[in-house]
């Protein structure tokens, strides 16, 4: 069994959001077509959804900076522009996103102490004495359906898809990464090429959406 796994295709992710990522808004359609081409067996979509709290915000953090490195509950941290704050417009789905044709929706970063990149776990964190990561139910779900096979793609490549595939194969699906599906953040601008590199190191095979729907060229 496929699933194919649909990483914060939130407004605030795609141009003109709060944390826009450079032609994020190119990867829906990909996500369309192979939805609408019943490529998978279950289709599945996380959601960044934090309170106006969340630790992560920069400016929840005395003298933290965007886009700065700093460390939240014994854990380096980027601080974020705020994002995808629980019942925004921002936090809502891309409004061409076939949602509708969702099997199941994955909320993550509720906890305003704890970040949440993977699709499958909240960050690593340090709360009283002990290191913790709170899984978010996606891998139950997988699981009790079968799914062998796990496809990723989203927002963002270097963040959030690459954490919820390298997870995918510690958790020991085959996992794929749907390079033509995802965009990075570049905070860095070789911070979306090393994140593939990651990513097949670990194991993950890259492929595109024309392989997978068996169409030759766009």
């Amino acid at each position: 069994m496929k699933a194919l796994v649909l990483v914060d295709l939130q407004n605030d992710f795609m141009p003109g959001g709060a944390l826009a990522v450079a032609k994020g808004d190119e990867v829906v359609p990909v996500a369309n077509r192979l939805i609408v081409g019943g490529f998978a067996d279950v289709n599945v979509c996380t959601q960044d959804w934090h309170p106006p709290t969340h630790k992560s915000f920069a400016h929840n953090n005395e003298g933290a900076e965007p886009g700065t490195l700093g460390e939240l509950n014994g854990f380096p941290q980027v601080w974020w522009p705020d994002h995808c704050k629980w019942s925004t417009k921002g936090a809502d789905y891309h409004k061409n996103l076939l949602s509708g044709r969702v099997s199941a929706f994955f909320r993550k970063g509720m906890n305003a102490q704890v970040d949440s990149y993977s699709g499958f776990f909240d960050n690593k964190a340090i709360i009283d004495g002990k290191e913790v990561r709170t899984p978010t139910g996606l891998n139950g779900y997988l699981e009790a359906r079968d799914v062998t096979d796990v496809y990723v793609m989203g927002l963002a490549t270097d963040y959030c898809v690459k954490f919820t595939a390298l997870d995918a194969v510690e958790l020991g699906f085959n996992t794929y990464l749907v390079l033509d599906g995802c965009r990075g953040v570049n905070l860095k601008p070789e911070d979306t090429n090393n994140a593939v590199v990651k990513l097949k190191d670990a194991g993950v095979k890259v492929v595109d959406s024309n392989t997978l729907l068996g169409i030759k060229g766009k």
